[in-house]
């Protein structure tokens, strides 16, 4: 199983107090159990990591970069990257679809992901799944 992991999955997997703690917790033990490929991409990466100092704090940003990075495959964006992320968020011509979100849709055509860990609905809007999984 691939699954694409987005900003507010693995924000929300690192922040106890965040409304999304406890789905994000149970979707990544479910992943886990089930040794499940995650992908995701650099700007996520930045994306992430930005909230995470902002909002919680540098031992956050530690924590992620310690012990989820790792986890991950990332997908670092170069230009053909940014070209096609750019590309699509043009076509969309949505104020409220980042070039994030559009660079994540992108990677995960150009990688049969048809599933995410995130709680954004912009990635149901564009066709893939998002992750309601439980743990058993």
């Amino acid at each position: 199983m691939k699954v694409f992991a987005d900003t507010s999955g693995l924000f929300a997997f690192m922040v106890v107090n965040d409304l999304m703690y406890v789905r994000a917790r149970e979707n990544f033990r479910y992943f886990a159990e089930r040794q499940a490929r995650l992908m995701t991409s650099s700007l996520v990466l930045v994306e992430t990591t930005a909230l995470l100092q902002r909002r919680i704090g540098m031992e956050a940003v530690h924590d992620f970069n310690r012990s989820i990075v790792p986890l991950m495959d990332v997908v670092w964006a170069d230009s053909q990257w940014h070209e096609r992320a750019m590309r699509r968020l043009f076509l969309l011509n949505r104020r409220d679809v980042s070039l994030v979100d559009c660079l994540s849709f992108e990677i995960m055509e150009c990688h049969d992901i048809e599933c995410a860990f995130t709680f954004d609905r912009h990635f149901e809007e564009q066709g893939f799944r998002i992750a309601t999984f439980h743990a058993s």
